[in-house]
């Protein structure tokens, strides 16, 4: 049987995207998640996303990791269902959907996907990283020549250490630029390897930054090697709130594929 598949990527960060209103998709089936996503024998991409209905809101996001597995909040992928939401007449400039960490708002704008992420309010300070969660677990680490950088042996050896095998972590590593801009590599865990641009990931630098003192502007772009992205916050006491995750999303093709 022959089903409608969306494939979009935000900043490079790509994802397959299934209207599922009519709740038809099985999302339990771990396994066909996975082939979907993978890059030799199904479409490809970092994740995988259902748009489905919900009363309360204009729509709910359930998103899964390449490896089938149900996964934490992902900003592109957030970003990405906002288009696909405007795409489908769902709705206008302004969205308010249901992600796995609760309620997202989020505004299409000048061809840009604004998201607002929640709340931080508690980041933790090491002597070599930062750790944090802004929808998903971060690690957070400066270093210097970001692209000579093997991410996926050095962000394994942190995401699979013992004070983050059992949950997971994703590991962020950061150069800085200037002191409103940073280049950024993410290792991300459920892909286990680099993607070309993390959302969360980014959110998590902007906030770890200005949390050590890297920089003092609420407004921050952070280089990817899919593109840039900028988030924007406010400092509240020990938290970070209004926080904005800015970027583009785009539909890269619409296909068939038979399961």
């Amino acid at each position: 049987m022959q089903h409608t598949f969306y494939k979009y990527q935000g900043t490079g960060n790509d994802f397959v995207i299934i209207d599922n209103r009519q709740d038809l998709f099985d999302k339990n089936n771990t396994t066909l998640i996975a082939h979907l996503c993978d890059r030799r024998f199904g479409i490809g991409a970092d994740g995988f996303i259902l748009l489905e209905l919900d009363d309360k809101v204009d729509f709910k996001m359930i998103h899964f990791n390449a490896d089938g597995n149900e996964s934490s909040m992902c900003g592109n992928g957030g970003r990405c269902i906002t288009d696909f939401a405007s795409y489908l007449g769902i709705i206008d400039e302004k969205a308010t959907f249901e992600a796995i960490d609760g309620i997202h708002h989020a505004v299409v704008e000048d061809g840009l996907i604004k998201l607002k992420m929640h709340d931080v309010t508690q980041i933790q300070n090491f002597n070599n990283h930062v750790f944090l969660d802004t929808g998903s677990p971060h690690y957070v680490t400066c270093i210097g020549d970001i692209d000579q950088l093997n991410v996926k042996q050095e962000g394994s050896k942190i995401r699979y250490s013992r004070a983050y095998k059992d949950e997971g972590v994703n590991v962020n590593f950061v150069e800085k630029v200037n002191d409103e801009t940073f280049s950024v590599r993410t290792y991300e865990r459920g892909v286990e390897d680099e993607t070309l641009s993390c959302g969360t990931g980014v959110t998590a630098v902007a906030l770890a930054m200005h949390y050590i003192g890297e920089t003092e502007k609420n407004l921050v772009s952070l280089n990817t090697k899919g593109g840039n992205l900028k988030v924007s916050f406010k400092k509240q006491g020990d938290s970070y709130v209004n926080i904005w995750l800015i970027g583009t999303a785009t539909q890269v093709y619409k296909g068939e594929i038979e399961w």
